[in-house]
């Protein structure tokens, strides 16, 4: 039988690629959730890869399941950040080695493209270069929705730039005209009075998203802003429990679920998110803010699973710091992207990325 022999990661500024290979060959590329991509990587081989050396690869559900109950003691982010890097090297393994795409794995197409959305992650641009450079994406890449950064991060009420929330709301509206849906993400700025004021403006301009009103752990907070307004209420990026992630489900405490494959803890954990929403009757929309391979992991989700079916998240910012993680890159036409019948996730990562990144190696002979 088949078994895992090497789990080895690559970080490169503040990505962690891995690779999981069997005793046979086979291989397959993964990757930890970006940022602090060392703890990440120290993390995997210390907790995770333990736990799947030596192993049935095909075995994916099961190994995810027991490997987060064997470190019961150590949940918290980066234990799920580093899990959903094997994982997704698993996923990815397991559609080579049949010759599928890790969308038909999960159950075949259920759409033809993906429909995406012009993702801003700026907060210092002014009102009117923002509604500019959004106009322009629109123009150029035929995107039918737009998201914009309101408030401060975890900000206490506060605005990034004096009145730039205020300003930019009405300005954007009337920059892109009805045609175009409008977002916005706040990323746990407001308290609850004040998300509902901001909510209100929102709605009086037709925006159709408030993403994280007030910060993520708020659960009580989120529930209040959610029933106040009409305007559907989205969270769920930073939470890894599946039991709190359902309680936001099935309590009504959001309108639209939103996990981050890779901060969940990987691809199987995000598909049950994805069945939860589907049984309660509402969207799943993940959180996938750069230009990684989360980008392609939510593609293959976004084409398999059934709730998954609102605008998917596009960043429009420039690459900082690391180069070509990994390619093809997809395009945008019309506002959509399309994935290939290729085999796994469908992409590869260039060497100059292997050559220039700290390679660490866990394998089945060293006892794990």
């Amino acid at each position: 039988m088949t078994r895992v022999e090497r789990i080895e990661t690559y970080v490169h500024h503040n990505v962690c690629i891995v690779r999981v290979r069997t005793d046979d060959g086979a291989e397959g590329i993964g990757q930890t959730a970006p940022g602090q991509a060392h703890i990440s990587a120290e993390v995997l081989h210390s907790l995770v890869a333990p736990h799947f050396l030596g192993r049935d690869p095909f075995a994916i559900g099961t190994l995810v399941d027991e490997c987060a109950r064997a470190q019961y003691k150590y949940w918290g982010s980066f234990f799920f950040r580093a899990l959903g890097g094997v994982d997704t090297a698993l996923w990815d393994l397991m559609g080579k080695a049949q010759g599928r795409p890790v969308y038909d794995l999960l159950g075949g197409k259920v759409r033809e493209n993906v429909p995406v959305y012009a993702s801003s992650m700026s907060r210092e641009t002014t009102p009117e270069d923002e509604a500019a450079r959004l106009a322009g994406h629109v123009e150029e890449l035929g995107f039918d929705c737009v998201k914009i950064k309101i408030g401060k991060r975890v900000g206490r009420d506060a605005d990034a730039q004096k009145n730039r929330t205020a300003t930019l709301v009405p300005l954007l509206r009337n920059t892109l005209g009805d045609s175009v849906d409008i977002m916005a993400d706040a990323n746990g700025c407001y308290s609850p009075a004040q998300a509902v004021r901001v909510g209100r403006m929102l709605e009086e301009y037709g925006y159709c998203h408030l993403e994280e009103p007030n910060p993520a752990w708020e659960l009580d907070n989120m529930a209040r802003v959610a029933a106040d307004l009409d305007i559907p209420v989205g969270a769920g990026e930073q939470e890894f429990s599946l039991e709190i992630i359902w309680r936001m489900i099935s309590q009504r405490l959001v309108d639209v679920i939103q996990p981050d494959i890779c901060y969940v803890g990987g691809l199987t954990r995000a598909k049950r998110v994805a069945e939860l929403a589907e049984v309660a009757g509402i969207p799943c929309t993940p959180h996938c803010s750069n230009r990684s391979m989360v980008q392609i992991f939510t593609a293959h989700f976004a084409l398999a699973m059934p709730a998954v079916s609102q605008f998917q998240e596009w960043s429009i910012e420039k690459q900082r710091r690391v180069g070509q993680i990994y390619e093809p890159v997809p395009v945008v036409r019309d506002g959509t992207i399309e994935l290939s019948d290729a085999p796994g996730w469908g992409v590869e990562v260039p060497k100059t990325f292997f050559d220039e990144a700290d390679h660490r190696v866990s394998k089945a002979s060293d006892g794990a």
